[in-house]
């Protein structure tokens, strides 16, 4: 007799292994699944999952998300590169969670790690914990030598918001504006959504300082890389990063909900180096792309960039709320971190959650898995390659295990085409695949422990969603 993995028993059926091809009703489901996948009763024959969405809605009448209202799927459980619903369906996740499931979900190995912490200590403040330490040991055998400083907290727009606290403590007299990049995001809280003047309701304009990304497929100035000469990184450097009063560029060096828009060689050296001679600190936003996404530690070791600081956070924890501030002792050192507020944070001392990203982190050194990201993600590249070809299509570009697919209406005038990426959001979910949405870009973000095989399989399903959608578009004369 076998025992069973943690969380695994009647509440939860056991890995069945690998996805299904087609998104099909398990035997399980069909015979009454167990336990909680199977609570809101279907009743007049509906799906499960409907009933729960239903049941749901008397407590949350707006979805959270715009791929929670798109999809209208429930998730019971999730192993490896694969998600089930409650109706026993199987979904490849090129979604990785929310780009958080790098080991894949439930990986045994964080299991067993967060089980045990949870048993012993969850969280004393910001006391000194042995998970604290063990956490700040692998961080520190990842991360390039220079940022040998470390704060916790919990979620990117909080470990944002405490870079510019830092920042801000850092700077000389005189030096009080923060410049950000066109296009960036950085989270939701008032102070991540200043710099890139993201204003809500009757909320006062922020004082943005705005340079310019370098979206080469939808240049603003109309140029071409590299006749251009790098337009962007120069006018960024002459109207954001040489002014006198700045203090910090925050920024991320390949842009996530942007549309994964990846700067061509030569912007962040421009970039970089003008920050360096003006006094101005780099602060690099890779809540999304640290922790090996790209296939580095850091997306900023593509660039050759040193930033200031570093803002981590999607990566480090397999899903539990772990984030983290790392930068030089130039820059937290003691007196910035008592001007900023120190390391204090309600959760950011949580045991369980450091747990989780010292055994994330133990396990991606150990396994080489940054080298599989690289590999894995030349198989996508590859596999990504003919969609490019579809008319549908305006641009795939990536790095590592992080990409975006375009969508158009039409190629030669680049007419964004967000209604064809929400139904193909849509189709790809009804044929087994789950990628994240955003605007007329689909992000595809997969665990770096997918099998070679389903990552292609999954990339052939996103592209018979794509044409599929392309397909019944033209037949009832719809724009295409």
């Amino acid at each position: 007799m076998t025992s069973a993995l943690p969380g695994e028993g009647p509440d939860r059926p056991p890995p069945t292994g690998t996805a299904a091809t087609n998104g099909s009703v398990s035997a399980g489901a069909r015979t009454g699944g167990h336990g909680p996948a199977a609570e809101p009763s279907a009743a007049g024959g509906g799906s499960v999952g409907e009933a729960h969405l239903g049941a749901e809605a008397a407590y949350l009448p707006v979805a959270v998300s715009q791929e929670t209202s798109l999809g209208r799927r429930v998730f019971a459980y999730g192993h490896g590169a694969t998600l089930v619903d409650v109706d026993g369906r199987e979904y490849v996740d090129l979604a990785a969670g929310t780009m958080t499931q790098s080991l894949g979900h439930s990986h045994p190995e964080v299991v067993r790690a967060v089980t045990a912490q949870a048993a012993r200590l969850v969280n004393v403040h910001d006391n000194p914990t042995p998970a604290r330490l063990a956490a700040a040991r692998a961080l520190a055998r990842l991360l390039p030598e220079h940022l040998g400083a470390l704060g916790f907290f919990t979620t990117g727009a909080e470990v944002v918001e405490a870079a510019l606290r830092a920042a801000h403590a850092a700077a000389p007299p005189g030096r009080t504006r923060i410049a950000a990049l066109r296009r960036g995001f950085h989270g939701k809280t008032r102070g991540a959504r200043a710099p890139v003047q993201w204003d809500v309701g009757t909320e006062p304009p922020a004082p943005s300082l705005l340079g310019y990304p370098a979206y080469c497929y939808r240049c603003p100035f109309d140029a071409t890389y590299p006749s251009c000469d790098l337009l962007c990184a120069r006018l960024t450097v002459r109207q954001a990063v040489a002014r006198p009063d700045v203090a910090a560029l925050l920024a991320e060096p390949v842009q996530g909900a942007a549309g994964v828009i990846v700067p061509p060689p030569g912007y962040w050296e421009i970039v970089g180096r003008a920050c360096a001679e003006h006094g101005v600190l780099l602060v690099a936003d890779e809540v999304l792309t640290g922790g090996g996404r790209t296939g580095r530690f850091l997306a900023a070791e593509h660039y050759g960039l040193t930033p200031d600081l570093v803002t981590l956070a999607k990566g480090l924890g397999s899903g539990h709320p772990v984030a983290v501030l790392a930068g030089s002792h130039r820059v937290l050192d003691e007196r910035t971190w008592r001007a900023a507020g120190g390391l204090g944070s309600t959760y950011g001392g949580n045991a369980v959650g450091l747990a989780a990203a010292a055994s994330t982190l133990t396990v991606l050194r150990r396994d080489d898995l940054l080298v599989r990201v690289r590999e894995l993600g030349a198989v996508l590249a590859d596999a990504l390659g003919e969609l490019a070809e579809h008319p549908a299509v305006g641009e795939v570009r990536g790095l590592g295990l992080l990409w975006g697919v375009e969508l158009v209406a039409d190629q030669a005038t680049k007419t964004p085409d967000p209604e064809a990426a929400d139904r193909v959001y849509r189709r790809a979910l009804d044929l087994g695949v789950r990628v994240m949405p955003g605007g007329q870009t689909l992000r595809l973000a997969p665990p770096f422990v997918i099998k070679p095989d389903e990552l292609t399989d999954a990339i052939r399903r996103l592209g018979r969603a794509i044409d599929d959608v392309h397909r019944d578009r033209a037949t009832h004369g719809e724009r295409a």
